[in-house]
Formats: C-alpha cells, sequence, structure tokens
C-alpha cells in the first residue's frame, strides 16, 4: 500500500437492527407526545429482545399516548411482521415503566440560572437540560457535507432496506448491516478499498446467489464505479449465513449506535444519546445545533472542515465553553471563526429550539440512516452563509 494512503472505515445499520428499533420506537413515542403537547418533556428508553418490548423514562405531558400502540405500529412498519421472525408486532409483550420528570431537573430546564439571577431575555428562560458536551462536524467530501465512508454506509443500509421492502430481494428479512472503508490519498478520498454487507435472509438461501444479488442490486449501484476499483474487496456475510436476526438474534437498547447516528468516527462524540429525547435535552438538539453551524462555515467556503464542540452546565442557558477546529484547511485562524460564530448564531437552548422549529414531531424520521446529512432536516440548511463571511470579515 502507498505510504500516503490512510484507511479509514465506517458502519451503517438498517432499520430492522435491534438498536434502531428502539430508537424508532422511542423518536415515535417522542413524536405522539409533541404531537399532542408541544411542550412535552420526554426523555424515552426502549430496550427489546426475543417477544418483548420494554419502554421505560420520564414523561412530563398534557397528552395520553398509546405506548402500546405506537410500538407496535412502529415494529409492523419496520417490517417484522411474521412470528417466524422470532420478533414481530402481533405477539411481542410491551411493558412500561414510566414515572413524570424529576422537578429537580425541572426547575431548571423551566428557568435557567441566568434568569432566576434577574435576567429578563426570554431566551434565558430555558436552561440545558443536562451538563455535556456535544459535537457537530461538516467536510466538503460529499454533497452532503458528511464524510464519505457513513455517507456510503448510509446509503447501502437503505438500498438493503429498500430492496427487502420493494421484494426486489424477496429473502431479505429487516435486519442487516453494511461497512465501507475508504483509501484517503493526502486526506481526500481515493477510492473504496472493501465493503461489508450483512443481509438476515430467510433459511436455504443458496450463498451464491446472496453475494452475487447484494453485489450486484446494492453495492454497485450505490457506491458505483466512482469510487468501486478492481482490487476493491467484497464481505458478504462472512459467518456464512444470517438467518437469525433482529431482537431474537440480539437484545436492542436506545442510544447504542451514536457514531452510526452521527459521523461515523470521523469526529469525536460527547458521549449522549439522541433518540427519544426531547428538544430541551442538549444532548441532541445542541448537536443538532452545532452541526447547523459546521455546515454554514464549510458551505460559507471558510473552511474545507469544521469540527465545533459546544459544552452546557445544567440550568444554564449560555454554553460554558466552545471550540472550532478546522483542522488548518482555512485561511482565517480558528479564533477568527470562533469570533464570526458567535456573532451568528445564538447557542441557549431557548433560541436553538426556536431557530430549528424544534418542537416538531419531526424526530421517528431522523431514527435510521443518521442523523446528519438529510436536506429535509431543519439543521442541514445553510442559510447564514453570508452572515458568517461578514461576521469573519469584521
Amino acid at each position: 500500500m502507498d505510504k500516503n494512503i490512510v484507511l479509514f472505515s465506517s458502519e451503517s445499520v438498517t432499520e430492522g437492527h435491534p438498536d434502531k428499533v428502539c430508537d424508532r420506537i422511542a423518536d415515535s413515542v417522542l413524536d405522539a407526545a409533541l404531537a399532542l403537547d408541544p411542550d412535552s418533556r420526554i426523555a424515552c428508553e426502549v430496550c427489546c429482545t426475543t417477544g418483548l418490548v420494554m419502554v421505560m423514562g420520564e414523561f412530563t405531558t398534557e397528552g395520553y399516548i398509546d405506548i402500546p400502540k405506537i410500538v407496535r405500529d412502529t415494529v409492523k412498519e419496520i417490517g417484522y411482521t411474521d412470528a417466524a421472525y422470532g420478533f414481530d408486532y402481533k405477539t411481542c409483550a410491551v411493558v412500561t415503566s414510566i414515572d413524570e420528570q424529576s422537578p429537580d431537573i425541572a426547575m431548571g430546564v423551566d428557568k435557567a440560572l441566568e434568569y432566576r439571577a434577574g435576567g429578563s431575555d426570554a431566551a434565558l428562560e430555558t436552561g440545558a437540560g443536562d451538563q455535556g458536551m456535544m459535537f457537530g462536524y461538516a467536510c466538503r467530501e460529499t454533497e452532503e457535507l458528511m464524510p464519505l465512508p457513513i455517507m456510503l454506509a448510509h446509503k447501502l443500509t437503505k438500498r438493503l432496506s429498500e430492496a427487502r421492502k420493494s421484494g426486489e430481494i424477496e429473502y431479505l428479512r429487516p435486519d442487516g448491516k453494511a461497512q465501507v472503508t475508504v483509501a484517503y490519498a493526502d486526506g481526500v478520498p481515493a477510492y473504496v478499498d472493501a465493503v461489508v454487507v450483512s443481509a438476515q435472509h430467510e433459511p436455504g438461501v443458496n450463498r451464491e446467489t446472496l453475494e452475487k444479488d447484494v453485489v450486484e442490486k446494492i453495492i454497485k449501484p450505490v457506491v458505483t464505479d466512482r469510487w468501486l476499483t478492481a482490487e476493491t474487496k467484497y464481505y458478504i456475510n462472512p459467518t456464512g449465513q444470517f438467518v437469525i436476526g433482529g431482537p431474537q438474534g440480539d437484545s436492542g437498547l436506545t442510544g447504542r449506535k451514536l457514531i452510526v447516528d452521527t459521523y461515523g468516527g470521523m469526529c469525536p462524540h460527547g458521549g449522549g444519546s439522541f433518540s427519544g429525547k426531547d428538544p430541551t435535552k442538549v444532548d441532541r438538539s445542541a448537536c443538532y445545533y452545532a452541526r447547523y453551524v459546521c455546515k454554514n462555515v464549510v458551505a460559507a467556503g471558510l473552511a474545507d472542515k469544521c469540527q465545533l464542540q459546544v459544552a452546557y452546565a445544567i440550568g444554564k442557558a449560555e454554553p460554558v465553553s466552545l471550540c472550532v477546529n478546522t483542522f488548518g484547511t482555512s485561511e482565517y485562524s480558528d479564533r477568527a471563526i470562533e469570533d464570526a460564530i458567535l456573532k451568528v448564531f445564538d447557542f441557549r437552548p431557548y433560541s436553538i429550539i426556536r431557530q430549528l422549529d424544534l418542537k416538531k414531531p419531526v424526530y421517528s424520521a431522523t431514527s435510521n440512516y443518521g442523523h446528519f446529512g438529510n436536506p429535509e432536516f431543519a439543521w442541514e440548511k445553510t442559510d447564514k452563509t453570508d452572515k458568517l463571511k461578514e461576521a469573519v470579515l469584521k
């Protein structure tokens, strides 16, 4: 291998992966609450295993949420419709354990530390729902301004699900994973070195048929000749078969696919998950906002890569720190870009929620194939580029 070549891999999973089943249920419960009461405070966790889904958490809402119905409808929509899968929407048990949001947390979210100290700005009325650090990232590797490995992995798993649902590959089942290894030459994507696909299937499927179908109908239409070479390696169901899958094969849990949800490992992660959390939880909303900021920085041409860390204290509106890194890809200093960001963007939770319209029931759509890179999401818009350019020059 050329000494200037660096290999980097990212993975994605289908909506039928047990962890993603849980994420989807949690966000479906959240959406149901927000549709009835936009001010709902929801922290929903879900776990699942053979024949069982458990929904737990802290809910404060004015609406009635029919959790068992939401669970069964979601599981059905994902594709677990047959008891032969070891898990299906008709026969799975649904267990719930729900309490209200802690009043100790609520008092800091309802009125931020700055507001209680005498501040009168409306944006100080909402404090951060927890402490922690959140990261955003953007780069020029794809049209979505996302890292290439994770975008290719997402497109592969999405294509797997499409081929299953349409009947194009009729023997596929809901669970599946993909991993893409990209070769970088001097920091720029050059080619795809390896592709791994694990696709759950019915018993008795011929291995040669499966490998051919996955390569010809899944991988090649997605990765294309732009990135594939004669030396690209394909690993299709490397164990030999993948019949037992979904919650029967592995128990699932919310928040266990954080790197799949974000940047595929190209960017650090603060550790907080997204699924099942209303937007007062900065684990979610501040990560979305950090992506929004970084994407605008790159789209404005201020840097080829931008990473942003923002950190909060529970109950405080203003972040406690901000850190920008452009990895030497900008003609401006990181401090100059950070100053420009602070002139244009407002990182207080109240402002984040208003700017990105986060009280709407939009979260179920985020639970699969990444929270970033989808132009339909509000935090993917690039409407602050001109203001950033003006700010960095002042």
